[in-house]
Parts: structure tokens; sequence; C-alpha cells
């Protein structure tokens, strides 16, 4: 069952026991009957999405899933199914109807520990009338989360159910590229091979967000090949702020740039700006346990074709092999879909791209699912640094944050 990544969009799961209206919910805050109601409990035997604008969040995706105390061993396999979904959303919605239930209490504490932030909507305030002050009160003291009351069937209450969810999604920091680090004036020297992989006729889109990015904060940008490098560094007479290289290019760079010159590289740039440089850093070091017949996958953000020396499904992993000395299994995936769960069984490790096309919301997206699932993760940037042992040189610009 894929689930699309669209980053911008924020996808929403509505949670619950069977037969709490959980469909009729989701009917009326759609405004289509988009998911079957009925009176018979387990209507809903698979996940139902519907994308949607929703005020004042804008994209979103609703993921209706079955009820969590669905009986038998069909139930049980919808039910997992149904949590399966849990991993990859941005937030929860619980839907009851009743004081909570050791299922409302299993449900609220796997949002917790998924860290997955969840609101409690109460249905059937018309039916309820009195008894939603109470119940309200008690789901707030006991979940510790805010609680709405709406009518599903009336269609009532759902004013500002949006407002709600909207203040409960994770919003990710934005990441300035570069310009926290470069002032004007400042001179970036910019390592750009030109080799197979690169593009004919142009630049990648790091290289040339790099050189708008300088140029943007009144810097110097210059542009060289790596065996141009040290010609250059010789000659130009001035010293430069920062050196930023290819990752493949590194070893080459590294010994031609001084050891009081800042050096990192496009990709390491990129993870900071669009992911989580931290968790990066701390994922690589389980490179470390690996073992044979572990598996590490390689993930890449879009479809493209391979080369005959292709930096993730070639060099990384030989560069692994050798550093390990284990027998690996390597796993490739590529697209803006992330891989269903079966894809990840036994991954040990997952290595990203720079995930030059993709936003930072879906990379994010990427790394708490990652952590939901206890598979540690870093980039192509991270690892090729750390497998030639100059890793702590490149990310000397960010330890500050790092260290936080």
């Amino acid at each position: 069952m894929k689930l699309p990544d669209a980053g911008f969009r924020k996808y929403i799961a509505i949670v619950g026991r069977r037969n709490v209206g959980k469909s009729s919910f989701m009917n009326a805050l759609v405004g289509q009957d988009v998911s079957i109601v009925s009176d018979i409990a387990g209507t809903t035997t698979d996940p139902v999405f519907k994308s949607m604008e929703l005020y004042p969040i804008g994209p979103v995706t609703l993921v209706d899933t079955p009820g969590l105390d669905d009986v038998g061993e069909l139930g049980r396999l919808r039910v997992e199914r149904a949590r399966r979904v849990l991993y990859r959303v941005d937030c929860a919605i619980l839907v009851v109807d009743d004081v909570p239930t050791p299922y409302e209490q299993e449900v609220a504490n796997l949002l917790k520990e998924m860290e997955i932030p969840f609101l409690v909507v109460i249905n059937k305030q018309d039916i309820l009338k009195e008894k939603v002050d109470q119940l309200r009160k008690i789901y707030e003291e006991n979940f510790g989360t805010k609680v709405l009351s709406v009518s599903a069937l009336k269609r009532a209450g759902f004013d500002t159910v949006g407002k709600a969810i909207h203040e409960i999604l994770p919003t990710d920091e934005e990441i300035p590229y570069l310009g926290d680090i470069v002032d004007s004036g400042d001179l970036v020297v910019l390592v750009v091979p030109i080799d197979l992989e690169a593009p004919k006729g142009r630049l990648i889109m790091p290289q040339v967000h790099a050189i708008r990015e300088v140029l943007d904060r009144e810097a110097i940008a210059l542009v060289v090949k790596e065996r141009e490098l040290r010609y250059v560094m010789e000659r130009i007479g001035m010293k430069p702020k920062l050196v930023i290289t290819d990752s493949q290019a590194i070893m080459k760079v590294v010994s031609d740039v001084p050891e009081d010159v800042e050096l990192t590289t496009f990709s390491i740039v990129e993870s900071r700006y669009r992911g989580d440089l931290r968790y990066f850093v701390e994922s690589v070091r389980k490179v470390e346990e690996l073992r044979d017949g572990d598996v590490v996958m390689i993930m890449e953000g879009c479809s493209h074709r391979p080369l005959t020396e292709d930096i993730g499904r070639v060099k990384i992993p030989r560069w692994l092999v050798n550093h390990t000395g284990a027998d690996l299994e390597f796993r490739v995936v590529a697209g803006k879909e992330f891989p269903d769960l079966e894809e990840l069984e036994g991954v040990k490790l997952i290595i990203h791209c720079g995930g030059c096309v993709l936003n930072r919301a879906s990379m994010m997206r990427r790394v708490r699912m990652a952590r939901r699932l206890n598979i540690p993760m870093t980039n192509y940037g991270v690892v090729i640094s750390y497998l030639h042992g100059v890793l702590e040189r490149v990310i000397k610009p960010f330890m500050e944050e790092i260290r936080v």
C-alpha cells in the first residue's frame, strides 16, 4: 500500500474504535461522502485516503482507518494495516463517543511513543448532550491533549477542527542555506568536478543553489574544478571564508585546503538545509555495527538512469564493504514515495541521497518515519566523508548546531 509522499501535503490519520463515527467524521470534514458509512461495526476495512484543502492548513490528505478494536484473524490484519499507516502521518485525530476504554489508552500511548501529535474529537454531541463536558474533562486530564466535540451526523462543530489540527501539526524550522555562515565580501570557493556524472551543459541543483546564495549575500563566488583548486588557493591572494566541494572529490580537495579555512561539501549543506544534519551524523556511526548479512537501504529522492560508477548504487556500497569487511545486502529504492514496511524489513541503516528534488517538509517526514521505525538514517555526503575519515573537518562549520 503506497501513500504518496508529496512534501507540501500534510497527512492526518483518523483513528479510533469501530462505530465511533470515524468515517462519518471524515465525510463531514471533507464535505463529501468518501468513506462508506453504516451502523455495522467494521464497515471500513482498509485505510481510505482523501486529499483536500483544509483551512487554515492548506493541502492535506486525510486517512480514514479501520477500527483499532476489530476482532478475529481478519480484524487483526485490518488493525495491523491501520497501524502501519501511522508511521507516515504528521498528526492524528482520535475519534471517541464515550469514556476511554483500554483501546483509546493503547492508541494514545502508541501515538505518544511514535511522537505523533494528536487531538481527541468527541463525536455524537447531538446524542451525548450534557455528557460532552464530562467526557471532555476526562480526556483532557487523562490524555493531556486538546479535546473538541462535533456531530458528524448533523455536520456541526467543525468550524474549529481545521484550526485545532493546524495548532498541533509539526512545523519544520527553516534552515538557512549559507546565509548564517557567509557574509558580505566573503570569498567562497566552489569546487565543481566535471565528470561523467555532471549533466552536460549545466550544473547540478546544489551547485547552482550555492552560487545564487553566495551572490545574494553580496559575497564572492569563485567556481573551479578540483584540479585547479591548489593553483587558485596559492595565487588568489585572498583567504576564502569557505570552500564547498562535491563529496566525491573530498579526498583531493581536503589536501589542498589549509586547516584554517572552513571546508564542507554540497551534500552536507543540502542535508542541513533540507533534513536533520545532527541525526545524519549520529546515524552514520552505526556503520561500525554492520555485520555479515545486514541490510543497508540506498534511498534516492528521484528516479534517474544509473551510471556505470553510480555514487549510490556502486561507489558507496563498495566503500562500505571495504570499510566494514562485512558481506552486506544492499536494497535500492528510488522516487518520491517512502518505501513500504515490507521493503524496510531488516534494514539496519538507511543512506539517503542529498534530496535536492525534495523540499524540507518532505525530507523531514522521511526522517521522522525512520526515527519511528528505529532505523538509523544518514545521507550520501555524511557517509562518504565518514568513510574517508574527514567527517569532523567537513561538519566543522556547523558544529555549534550539531552539538545542541
